[in-house]
């Protein structure tokens, strides 16, 4: 199982430095929390509204996503990941939103992480995947 987190699929639809390396781990089935494309959508608004995304550019990452959301699984269970990221609020040093990425991820895998894949490229989340047992992709 390979869970990917918000911040390494924005480089699968928008060209970063990552984007080669995050294309290359990008399996048939992906698995993601259900919230995760609207963490992608904040970034893609976020980059358009900077100026690094034309009006083009934009229209198409929001194609992009919406292609990768029909091949990925979501993990949506609402009130099981809430209390997990409740748990991991007070365990690491994590924002509202990586928590419940976290959290997803534990829910997927039944709170048995080892040999599960965590793709991610935000520091901190990293940090506390590897603490709770995940492995971490890149």
């Amino acid at each position: 199982m390979r869970f990917w987190d918000a911040s390494a699929i924005v480089p699968l639809i928008v060209k970063e430095q990552s984007s080669l390396e995050c294309g290359r781990l990008l399996d048939s089935t992906p698995l993601v929390w259900a919230l995760t494309p609207v963490e992608v959508i904040s970034a893609i608004e976020r980059l358009g509204r900077a100026g690094v995304l034309n009006e083009d550019a934009r229209r198409t990452a929001h194609d992009q996503l919406n292609t990768l959301r029909g091949a990925w699984a979501e993990v949506d269970d609402l009130q099981t990941v809430r209390v997990r990221a409740e748990r991991l609020l007070a365990t690491h040093q994590l924002r509202a939103a990586d928590a419940l990425q976290l959290a997803a991820a534990l829910v997927a895998c039944d709170e048995q992480p080892a040999g599960v894949e965590f793709v991610c490229l935000d520091r901190n989340l990293s940090a506390a995947a590897l603490r709770e047992g995940f492995s971490l992709l890149p």
